[in-house]
């Protein structure tokens, strides 16, 4: 997807964002910081980006790479928007009706009317044919 002429690309990133450089041949990623560092522009290279949290707002973190010509002349720039969405199981592993995230009683489970941990109740019937 980079245009013709590129030979480089730099990549600028927002606090929220992750960005590994993935370069074929070399085992391990690159970390990206957002200073914006050129690497060169090589078939095979992969540009991985993640966020550890949920955002607070929607496209409130990006992700711009730019690319270069020869001798360092920008030749144009493709972003991303990015919105991390949180997504959470919980259990009320006391069943007192409450879910607390802290429980200590979510890495175990005990039997009867004084029982902790999870119960999970699945529906495999056919509802819908």
């Amino acid at each position: 997807a980079a245009p013709a002429g590129a030979v480089a690309f730099g990549v600028k990133h927002t606090e929220g964002v992750s960005v590994d450089v993935l370069f074929r041949g070399r085992a391990e990623p690159e970390a990206v910081s957002s200073t914006g560092t050129r690497w060169p522009l090589d078939e095979g290279t992969v540009l991985r980006f993640s966020m550890s949290r949920a955002s607070s707002e929607v496209n409130d973190n990006k992700v711009t790479v730019s690319f270069y010509a020869e001798g360092g002349k920008p030749i144009n720039q493709a972003g991303v928007f990015l919105t991390g969405v949180g997504i959470s199981l919980d259990v009320d592993a006391d069943r007192d009706g409450v879910v607390e995230k802290s429980s200590p009683n979510k890495a175990s489970w005990a039997w009867g009317p004084e029982g902790h941990g999870a119960i999970l109740l699945v529906s495999c019937d056919k509802e819908f044919p």
